[in-house]
């Protein structure tokens, strides 16, 4: 199972290291990553392979939450099927 991962915020020092450390501490995979700066604002969406990981999908998002305040940013995460149904184009019409 796969999640997408979705981080904005302004910038600051530790954001990419503290995010990444939340998701290896529960045996979570980033597949893919990419994070650039807008101006000021710091933007990064990760791809991430949940088969291996140790917590429910809901306390994992309920952790990314609470590191979200710690470190003044927005963390989301979703199941990447709803992510992709929610971004999905029909071509038929």
């Amino acid at each position: 199972m796969r999640a997408i991962v979705s981080v904005i915020g302004k910038d600051k020092k530790g954001i990419i290291a503290r995010v990444s450390s939340a998701l290896y501490k529960r045996n979570i995979n980033i597949m893919d990553i990419s994070q650039t700066i807008l101006e000021k604002y710091f933007t990064m969406i990760m791809i991430t392979n949940l088969n291996e990981m140790t917590i429910s999908f809901t306390d994992l998002a309920a952790e990314l939450d609470k590191l979200a305040q710690e470190i003044g940013v927005s963390i989301k995460i979703q199941h990447q099927d709803f992510f992709d149904a929610m971004h999905n184009i029909d071509k038929e019409q």
